[in-house]
């Protein structure tokens, strides 16, 4: 039955560690107030692990996996699903957004996603077919690459089914691995792909074959989906590359890209370019995920020492933080560490952060050759190479590295017998997530000096802060996309975006409702979690609310030398952020403000939050 226009209010929800499949029933208000996808999933996880939430190992049985779609889904052009639970990377709660066909099938199967708890004791993967769900052996898949498990896969199913899956990295829980899909996408932010490792479970596939649910107004919605289509296919730049012409625009134009662990943000290296790429690399251009007019994917092939390796375009985050960030300015050596971070079933981003934050502290002196077992040198394919493969299997120095830039620092501090300031002065990263590939100190770019500071998503470039709060500055626009399900790059002008969303629900979502109640609802939430943490991380706002100390440093080349973010302003900010929000000085949400949302159990929360800190 449907209980709200262009949703089903009904979730699957399966228990590995007992094999149990449910219905979980989603009341038609709840998605009126969390829209759906990130928000959604912060409600669940807050309603399921609240209480012991600082207790509840990311990496245990009791960490909850949500996949859910949004209102939008099937609907609106382009097609994304949200991957959540309590993050292994930052002990809050992460909506990581991915492009895939199974975020279609599974409103096709009369759901709007799965709520995964427990934990298998063998390898297994879920296989959902309309309603009915079987949870299958995954014994000979686990171990697989994400190219052999797609053909394992295939192989077994008959036919290329929608799907989530897990590398190797996700299997060894390293807390850089992303929940993949296809080949090339991945939910990474997060660290899910540690989540689904630790609960055995290899692949989600869903095959479904019904019919969504029916929209509150065709006429208006059908008028709508016109008009996106007809903006989003005129953008004919981004059509035409994608992000990847940002590998040369942004760090040569813009000065925001990372290189050598973002110890410059410039560069004139004019092999290292968009051009190059298409002209001898790609083999497929354009290709789209399901529903999506855009068609900025691409597909490269390079060849070198006998191996053949495949990769997207890439697009820019993995271009820069597998090349720029890591000396790489060979295109086809940076594709083919692409390549071999989606086979392997890692972040590109985090991964990539944490290998140059490596290369770094070699460089330094602070990591030894004895201490690496071989040398780490800015743009050493082969040795870099090795790297990834032992951050993979968590060989050696991989060990620490596998546990995140953060973790790593910390845990490298300690080894050497130092503070960990002197260690995190060179870590890239915010609340324990690294940084996306987009600086600050030109303000060409990500202009805001709070963007990173303050989202409750930590280093996330999807899911930035800023000024002022009732706009698509602040994080609540994201937090709106990442909800509603939808592609920022399909994404078009808010006004519209609420129309959308009203024709297909029939909701009355004002700009005014979705600035001042519902996307501060959502950010309030995640905010708590994130501020609560644990098992063993903890954030002091005062702390931690910060820039990577990089920030602060001035651009050493380019056309913006000099250019830094001063302290004063960042605490400015902050302070004028928090106070939008309804937060305290600290940003911490107040009692007032946490019943205003209708988050009334958090109120007892937020006062023991205070008091623990000492600013009550």
């Amino acid at each position: 039955m449907v209980h709200v226009f262009g949703l089903w209010g009904r979730l699957l929800d399966i228990d590995l560690s007992s094999g149990k499949v449910a219905e979980m029933r989603i009341n038609p208000m709840t998605y009126r107030m969390f829209i759906g996808g990130r928000g959604l999933a912060a409600y669940i996880l807050w309603r399921e692990l609240g209480r012991k939430w600082r207790d509840v190992d990311p990496l245990g049985p009791e960490n909850i996996l949500t996949v859910l779609t949004g209102p939008l889904t099937g609907y609106y052009p382009g097609i994304k699903i949200s991957v959540s639970g309590k993050s292994p990377q930052s002990g809050g709660v992460v909506g990581s957004t991915v492009s895939s066909h199974i975020a279609y099938a599974i409103k096709a199967c009369g759901y709007d996603g799965l709520v995964i708890r427990g934990a298998s004791r063998d390898p297994v993967y879920i296989y959902v077919k309309d309603g009915d769900v079987e949870v299958r052996d995954a014994s000979k898949l686990w171990g697989l690459g994400g190219m052999d498990l797609i053909k394992a896969l295939r192989s077994e199913l008959g036919k290329d089914t929608p799907s989530l899956y897990i590398g190797p990295a996700g299997e060894n829980l390293v807390r850089t691995a992303a929940v993949m899909a296809r080949w090339f996408h991945a939910a990474g932010y997060g660290g899910y792909g540690a989540v689904m490792g630790s609960k055995k479970l290899k692949a989600i596939v869903v095959d479904g074959s019904g019919p969504l649910p029916p929209v509150a107004s065709m006429d208006e919605f059908t008028k709508l989906r016109c008009s996106v289509i007809d903006n989003v296919v005129g953008r004919a730049t981004f059509r035409k590359w994608g992000t990847t012409s940002a590998i040369w625009g942004v760090g040569h134009d813009t000065s925001s890209e990372p290189i050598r662990n973002w110890q410059e943000e410039w560069h004139n290296r004019e092999e290292f370019n968009h051009v190059l790429i298409e002209w001898r690399y790609w083999v497929k251009n354009p290709w789209a995920d399901w529903g999506c007019p855009l068609a900025c994917m691409k597909v490269s092939k390079v060849r070198i020492g006998g191996v053949t390796y495949l990769s997207d375009g890439p697009d820019y985050e993995m271009g820069a933080y597998l090349g720029s960030n890591l000396g790489v300015f060979e295109v086809d050596k940076m594709i083919a560490l692409s390549a071999m971070a989606d086979d392997l079933g890692l972040c590109g981003i985090q991964t990539g952060n944490v290998m140059g934050f490596a290369v770094e502290l070699y460089e330094r002196g602070v990591l030894t050759r004895e201490d690496v077992g071989y040398e780490l040198r800015w743009g050493d394919f082969e040795g870099l190479k090795r790297l990834m493969e032992d951050i993979t299997y968590r060989r050696g120095i991989g060990r620490v590295l596998a546990e995140g830039t953060y973790r790593a620092a910390v845990a490298i501090a300690r080894m050497k017998g130092v503070d960990p300031s002197e260690v995190l002065k060179y870590a890239v990263q915010v609340k324990g997530i690294g940084i996306g590939a987009h600086g600050i100190r030109s303000r060409k770019d990500y202009p805001q000096p709070i963007a990173y500071a303050a989202s409750v998503q930590g280093g996330d470039h999807t899911s930035v802060a800023g000024l002022p709060a009732n706009s698509e500055e602040s994080e609540s626009w994201s937090a709106f996309l990442d909800s509603a399900v939808v592609c920022s790059f399909t994404s078009v002008d808010e006004d519209t975006m609420i129309k959308y969303v009203n024709a297909v629900t029939g909701w009355t979502l004002t700009k005014e409702e979705l600035y001042s109640v519902v996307g501060p609802r959502i950010l309030t939430l995640q905010r708590v979690m994130l501020l609560l943490g644990g098992p063993d991380v903890r954030w002091d706002p005062r702390l931690h609310d910060e820039n990577p100390p990089r920030f602060y440093e001035p651009l050493p080349s380019g056309p913006y030398t000099g250019g830094f973010v001063p302290r004063e302003e960042v605490r400015k900010n902050l302070e004028e952020y928090y106070k939008q929000l309804g937060w305290d000085e600290y940003g911490i949400p107040t009692e007032e403000t946490v019943r205003k949302l209708g988050l009334y159990d958090l109120a007892d929360v937020v006062k023991d939050i205070r008091k623990e800190l000492g600013v009550s």
